[in-house]
């Protein structure tokens, strides 16, 4: 019985992971720019004299689907998505650089071009700052440019350039803070091949229905290892029953 309990206990948790998973993926399914985290795991003998029937679930990694979510037409001027696979450069919390493709971005009561989670929008000498203005503009190479408060069309200025990064298939992760950051943890340089088109967001990538699917099939998978464990539980206490009657 040991063996199907075991099986059954490390199937358990590695559904257990899944679920995380999947109920993350379903929490940001209206999240902007957000790319949905995939699992992967394998079947493992567990190693050992006398363990070779011994099967667990390790995790082999956790990997993200970079398809690009729907566009949403917003009309606003500082709502920008990036086109392709690139990313929009900022400073994290810690201070180092790091990216995003959430392009829902406004600016601060000091000035500063940032995301609408608060983290300061990189230009190509740090961050973005933006004088009063009366109007504002975001081209397709990350250019801001700005009329100043008072100012008419014709005092268009340039203020500064958005760094636009190309994102390595393999070189980067999701880290804990949602932003993209590269695996050597070198910052990326920028690329001119990445553009930024104006007046839209890219939405999530993840379909509600099929995270609320997929969280529903492992709550039916883990539920059928505990009967799993529980049955060889039964099979044992009738086993230890059946011994001490001979006895």
């Amino acid at each position: 019985m040991d063996r199907l309990v075991y099986i059954a206990s490390a199937t358990a948790g590695r559904l257990e992971t899944a679920q995380a998973v999947a109920a993350n993926n379903l929490a940001n399914a209206g999240t902007i720019g957000f790319k949905a985290d995939l699992l992967a795991s394998q079947a493992a003998l567990l190693s050992g004299d006398g363990l070779s029937s011994r099967l667990y679930a390790p995790v082999t990694g956790l990997g993200t689907d970079n398809t690009p979510g729907a566009l949403q037409n917003t009309g606003r001027e500082l709502d920008v998505a990036v086109e392709g696979a690139g990313a929009i450069a900022i400073q994290a919390s810690d201070g180092s650089e790091a990216y995003t493709r959430a392009g829902n971005l406004r600016v601060s009561a000091s000035g500063v071009l940032e995301t609408g989670n608060g983290l300061a929008v990189l230009g190509d000498g740090g961050p973005l700052l933006i004088p009063p203005y009366q109007s504002l503009s975001i081209g397709s190479d990350g250019t801001v440019s700005v009329v100043p408060d008072g100012q008419g069309p014709a005092a268009q200025a340039v203020v500064g350039r958005i760094k636009l990064v190309a994102l390595p298939p393999d070189g980067v992760h999701k880290a804990g803070d949602t932003t993209i950051r590269p695996l050597d943890g070198q910052p990326l340089p920028s690329d001119a091949a990445i553009k930024l088109k104006s007046g839209v967001l890219e939405g999530s990538n993840v379909s509600a229905v099929g995270a609320m699917v997929q969280l529903i099939e492992t709550s039916r998978q883990y539920e059928l290892q505990v009967r799993l464990m529980k049955t060889a539980e039964r099979i044992d206490q009738a086993g230890t029953r059946l011994l001490s009657l001979n006895g």
